[in-house]
């Protein structure tokens, strides 16, 4: 992303606090200057590319550079929101405060540098910032050595060197738990979900791994066991286990409420852990448990414009799923239109996985609702852009629906050329799911003419689809869409939303 495309983005992400504080940093000017004007342009005209904003400025400022202008305004929005922050998050109050101490410690001003460690100290274990209290306790002894330690025993001096060692201890068991989580998440995203025993044995490595590391541990410590219970339900949901996957996040929930003074701005781990419970629920059918959970996410407070906009995309979902997954398609439509203008509207500024889901979960409701072209325009954004969406495991089910779509359309020949084409993406027989390549086969052939025909082909059909869903590796795919009961509509000349309101 080219500095001007940064700052666009920038300007467009600000909240109203942080608008209202750049104006009134900007109005000490008492002439306009180039960078105001460079920001109203951006800001005031959100649907413009990098050129047309270009030729506004050079218009307006014709002495001046778009580069060196936007380079200053960008440096300028980041102290702005610098100066916020640092009144609104402990992270940010920490590290300016061991700032301070080393600006007065070169000024000579010893005492009041260490005061201010002290602070930074107290507060730092206050809210388990281990990193800021290592960097604090190590500037401390710093300090302390080259005023010679006044007043200082030794035992003192030991007790700091144990707390730093404490700290030290807590960050490499943070990391290494950090680690292990991290290289579980990579694996589930780069390989997508869980298709066989073998794939799930994979993951064995890395389950000893944390199960030693978590033995090891014998301290209470809020982001260790937020890290652990993160493990655990990701790898329960990833294997199948979606109860169990629910009552670990359920604990995990529990640890986060207990402790809001420790949560991140924004909050990224408490929304995961709000969606994997959702995940879980709607994965065990449970939808009036889901409303609760549905609620915590709107009541979620933050100032970060991207990450409330990946809130709203949540709740969205999940408000959802529910009306799509009981077949109820003319209420998902009216769930649509009231998102238009807080999430659709904005759809270019959600991430790619984010941009993936809306498309694949959008079109669902208009091919139930029989609105095929619209549901290939949908899908359309994503499959046309296949390089940028190629990587998420989410592109495949996409381009299942796709041939969902082409089928109703009557375009066989298009559809066995796209079968061609998934199966050489695809490789290997144990990257594909056994509905997978059930739906190759079946979408390959049109389905006899008469009535009695079709209805023998669909009685020697049920009894697979029944394994097929009985198959702990293939809920994860049927999670998303149940394809197993369009089929089977297709099959019966059943309405869609018939068939799926019988599964519930």
């Amino acid at each position: 992303m080219s500095k001007i495309q940064s700052l666009i983005t920038l300007v467009h992400s600000l909240t109203y606090a942080e608008k209202k504080a750049f104006r009134i940093r900007s109005a000490r000017n008492k002439q306009l200057p180039d960078y105001l004007i460079l920001y109203d342009i951006i800001d005031k005209h959100p649907s413009l590319s990098k050129d047309e904003i270009q030729q506004l400025f050079a218009s307006d400022c014709p002495k001046s550079t778009l580069e060196t202008t936007g380079k200053y305004l960008f440096e300028l929005l980041l102290e702005t929101m610098l100066d916020l922050r640092k009144e609104q998050d402990s992270f940010t109050y920490l590290y300016k405060k061991i700032i301070h101490a080393r600006i007065l410690y070169e000024k000579s001003l010893i005492n009041e540098s260490l005061g201010i460690l002290e602070e930074v100290i107290k507060q730092a274990e206050k809210f388990e910032n281990h990193n800021a209290l290592l960097l604090a306790l190590r500037l401390e002894l710093d300090y302390l050595l080259a005023a010679g330690f006044p007043e200082m025993d030794e035992k003192t001096l030991l007790k700091k060197h144990f707390k730093l060692n404490d700290a030290l201890k807590y960050i490499r068991k943070i990391n290494e738990q950090s680690s292990l989580y991290e290289i579980l998440k990579h694996r589930i995203l780069n390989k997508g979900q869980i298709r066989t025993q073998k794939q799930k044995d994979d993951l064995n490595d890395l389950v000893f791994s944390e199960i030693s590391l978590v033995s090891s541990i014998n301290v209470d410590n809020f982001e260790i066991n937020k890290l652990h219970q993160l493990f655990q339900s990701n790898y329960l949901i990833s294997v199948g286990d979606y109860q169990s996957a629910l009552n670990s996040y359920y604990e995990l929930n529990n640890l986060f409420e207990e402790n809001k003074q420790l949560w991140n701005k924004p909050p990224v781990y408490y929304l995961h852990t709000i969606e994997g419970i959702l995940e879980s629920l709607r994965s065990i059918r449970n939808y009036e448990g889901m409303g609760y959970f549905v609620n915590q996410l709107k009541s979620i407070e933050c100032e970060s414009a991207t990450f409330k906009l990946n809130v709203v995309c949540t709740t969205f979902l999940y408000e959802l799923f529910p009306l799509l997954d009981s077949g109820d398609f003319q209420s998902c439509n009216i769930l649509i239109l009231s998102y238009k203008e807080i999430l659709y509207d904005k759809f270019n500024s959600l991430p790619r996985s984010r941009q993936a889901e809306i498309c694949l979960y959008t079109s669902l409701v208009y091919f139930g609702n029989a609105e095929y072209h619209k549901a290939h325009k949908f899908l359309n954004q994503i499959i046309m852009q296949g390089k940028n969406y190629f990587t998420l495991p989410l592109f495949r089910t996409i381009r299942l629906v796709n041939l969902m779509i082409l089928y109703k359309q009557n375009d066989l020949d298009l559809i066995k050329y796209e079968i061609r084409t998934l199966m050489r993406d695809i490789g290997g027989f144990e990257r594909n799911y056994r509905i997978e390549r059930f739906l190759f086969k079946f979408l390959s052939k049109p389905l006899p003419s008469p009535a009695f025909k079709r209805m023998q082909v669909w009685d020697k059909t049920k009894s697979e689809l029944d394994g097929i869903k009985a198959d702990v590796f293939e809920q994860k795919i049927l999670q998303i869409f149940d394809f197993t009961a369009w089929i089977e509509s297709v099959m019966t000349k059943k309405p869609l939303s018939e068939v799926l309101l019988q599964k519930i």
